[in-house]
This record gives C-alpha cells, sequence and structure tokens, in this order.
C-alpha cells in the first residue's frame, strides 16, 4: 500500500466546531450527498422527510436511477454521475463480491470511494451552486460532498450508515488506517484543499444511526458526535402474500441488496436448516436460488422490509447495518452471517449486546444455523437484550433528533 504520505488527523476524540442556537428562521436548504447504495441512502429519506415536515428546502445529489425508487415522488435529486465510472461500476461489484478481509478493504477504496469522488465532484459542485444549501450532509463514502462544502464555506455533516468506525475497527493495524487516511488527505489536495481533515467525520456535526446500547461506550466522543439511533426511511416496497403467515413464528432471511447472487448456497442450507422446525422463513433471495424450498419457506426476490418485520419473531442477516437496526428497533433478535466490510464489526456488537449469535457465512453448516435459530427463538435473553436496544433507539429519537441537530448548524 504505498503512495504519497499525507498526514490527516482524526477527529475522533477531538472537540467539533461549536455552533450557536437556532436563529429561529424556520426555513433552511439542506443537501443530501449520497452514494449508489441502498442503505446509505435509506436513513436520509427519514432525516430528509422530517426537515421537509419542519418547512425546510431538501434535495439531494447523487446517481438519479438510484436515488429515484427510493425517495419520495418529487422529490429534488441533482445528478452526480460520470459515465465511464458507471461502466466500470457492475464489473468492480463483481470482482468486490470475491474478497474479504484487507484485500475488501483496499479494493473500496481504490476502485470505488476515491473514485467515486472524483466521478461525483463536478456534480457536487453544481448541485452546491444551484441550491444554494445552508447545510450539506455527506455520506461517509461521497468524499466529493465535504470538499465542495468546505470550497464554499458551507456547514457540513457527516451521515454516518454504518457504526462500524466508530468502534475503532482498523486499531489493530495502524498501517492500513494509516493507508486509508493518504487517500483521503490525497482527495483533498487534488482539489484544492491543503488543511487536510479526515472527511469521514465532519468538524461540525456526525450524525451516527446507532446509539451506545449497540456500539458501546460513547462518552469518549466529542458532543459534535451524535447518536441519534436509526432513521427508518426504507420506501413501502412490493406487495407480498400477507396470507402465507400463518402464526408460526416467523424469520426473516436477508442477505442484503448486494449479496444475494453471492450468498446462493446461504440461501440453501438457511431452507435445509428450517425445513423440520415449526416456524415458517421468508427469504429474500434472488429467483432460483432455492429450487425446491420447503413448504414453510418462502422465496421472494423483494419484500417491504419494515412492515414485514412487524410479523417477524427473528431475523438472519448478514450484518448490514440498516438490517441489524431496523430488526434491533422491532426488539427482534438476530442471526448474523457477517461477509465482509463492517459487518464482522456489526456482528460482534451485535454479540457483545446479546441480542443475537454470530455464524460462519461461507462454511456455515444446516445444524450450526438450525441451533443459532433455536435459541434466539427460545431463549428469552436474546429477546430481552433486543428490546433494550429497541428502547435506546427510541429514547435517542431518530429522524427527528438528526432534524434537531441539523438545523443547530444553520
Amino acid at each position: 500500500m504505498s503512495a504519497r504520505r499525507v498526514a490527516v488527523p482524526s477527529l475522533l476524540g477531538e472537540g467539533g466546531v461549536q455552533r450557536g442556537p437556532n436563529t429561529g428562521i424556520p426555513r433552511r436548504r439542506f443537501l443530501f450527498a449520497v452514494p449508489p447504495l441502498t442503505g446509505h441512502v435509506n436513513p436520509t429519506v427519514a432525516v430528509g422527510g422530517e426537515l421537509a415536515r419542519r418547512g425546510h428546502k431538501v434535495a439531494w445529489v447523487g446517481h438519479k436511477a438510484a436515488l429515484e425508487p427510493l425517495l419520495r415522488h418529487g422529490a429534488q435529486i441533482f445528478a452526480a454521475e460520470d459515465a465511464a465510472f458507471g461502466a466500470r461500476m457492475e464489473a468492480a461489484r463483481e470482482q468486490w463480491l470475491g474478497l474479504r478481509g484487507p484485500a475488501a478493504l483496499r479494493f473500496l477504496w481504490e476502485e470505488f470511494i476515491v473514485p467515486l469522488g472524483h466521478a461525483m465532484m463536478p456534480g457536487v459542485q453544481a448541485a452546491v451552486r444551484r441550491f444554494h444549501p445552508d447545510v450539506v450532509i455527506a455520506d461517509q463514502q461521497v468524499l466529493a460532498a465535504p470538499v465542495a462544502a468546505r470550497l464554499r464555506g458551507i456547514p457540513w455533516a457527516t451521515s454516518a450508515t454504518t457504526s462500524a468506525e466508530f468502534t475503532r475497527p482498523l486499531a489493530g493495524m495502524p498501517k492500513v488506517e494509516e493507508w486509508v487516511r493518504e487517500r483521503i488527505g490525497e482527495f483533498q489536495l487534488d482539489h484544492g484543499i491543503d488543511d487536510l481533515l479526515d472527511l469521514r467525520f465532519s468538524d461540525h456535526l456526525v450524525l451516527v444511526f446507532s446509539t451506545a446500547a449497540l456500539v458501546g461506550d460513547t462518552s469518549v466522543f466529542p458532543g459534535h458526535f451524535a447518536f441519534v439511533g436509526p432513521a427508518l426511511g426504507r420506501p413501502p416496497g412490493n406487495d407480498f402474500p400477507w396470507e402465507w403467515l400463518d402464526g408460526r413464528p416467523a424469520v426473516l432471511v436477508s442477505m442484503g441488496t448486494l449479496n444475494g447472487a453471492a450468498a446462493g448456497r446461504f440461501f440453501q442450507v438457511a431452507a435445509d436448516a428450517v425445513r423440520d422446525m415449526d416456524v415458517q422463513a421468508v427469504l429474500v433471495a434472488p429467483p432460483g436460488a432455492v429450487p425446491d424450498p420447503p413448504s414453510n419457506v418462502l422465496v421472494r426476490d423483494r419484500v417491504p422490509q419494515l412492515k414485514l418485520l412487524e410479523r417477524m419473531s427473528a431475523v438472519v442477516s448478514h450484518g448490514g447495518h440498516n438490517t441489524v437496526c431496523e430488526a434491533l428497533a422491532r426488539g427482534l433478535p438476530l442471526v448474523v452471517a457477517a461477509i465482509r466490510d463492517d459487518q464482522p464489526v456489526i456482528a460482534r456488537q451485535v454479540a457483545a449486546a446479546g441480542a443475537g449469535i454470530p455464524i460462519r457465512f461461507g462454511r456455515v453448516r444446516e445444524a450450526e444455523l438450525r441451533d443459532a435459530l433455536a435459541a434466539v427463538l427460545t431463549d428469552d435473553a436474546y429477546r430481552a437484550a433486543a428490546r433494550r436496544v429497541r428502547d435506546s433507539f427510541t429514547e435517542a429519537g431518530g429522524a427527528a433528533q438528526a432534524a434537531d441537530r441539523l438545523e443547530k448548524l444553520t
């Protein structure tokens, strides 16, 4: 991992910019900058909706094709995309799906985050010029947004859609962490900023969509790190045969929007694991992933997840932060089969909270998954822990608290 050495200070543990009280002016303009990833868009939908209900003007900048299905009809979207980058995305995604550990992290930064930042920069800058935002809210993977905001002196906030960064996952690999900061520093230098910051963490406001009940001790973070809990903004979704649910305990098995095709073996193991259990299982999987499912298994390529969770008793997940928090927000225990990136960290958080059981993804066996499911369904300790996390989410305030904090930046 050799490259230019650029010193980027860490904002974890440092104080942020102190802002005065809200001026009381009722309407402000908020611009959300997001990558073309569903899990990164969904929380901004809830926060943006709350700001709009309060009379503010809200817009998004990103890839229109990814944003339009997720946002409410009529939402204002500014395009920030590059045809050459878009053409490479699918091939890059297929390569990324086969990577694990440090190789996946390096690939994420070199082939996705940094190129995405360069590709989005012209569109983000154009959106800032046209929309005149009072605040820019930047997803941690959109490096273009904080740079554009800093170049124009606009307050900006971080949208942290996963809590993994706040447990210092690279603490045991300082050279890897230094390498990541060098990539962030080089990006700023490339776009005319030499007063370097770690763009993953705004010095104005960091919105973390989790709480101490899941992350652990949050007292070590400065006051501008706001642990607001999940902002549930997933769109209503698709039709579902509700009559299929017959009252038995039901389990949702979802491995995320990006991993469906790669999780074929896991879905088959899950179907076999529940075959002889007195439960029903809904597998969110591509058509044909389970060719001959047992009668107590329903395979759907899309589901109305938030509504469906109201009828579930437990969730099997890859450890995606959105699905994990959506399950815990309903007090549902989890079985977590982490695959890559932040997912092993989220799996450890769930286990440490007592709200679920981590299992292997690639080499999981029927018995292992069956035993884990039986445990979270029958051992009240897991459900009690999940409900404690749920209560902490409710107390944190979610989208409303995030909107409160954003208003104070204006």
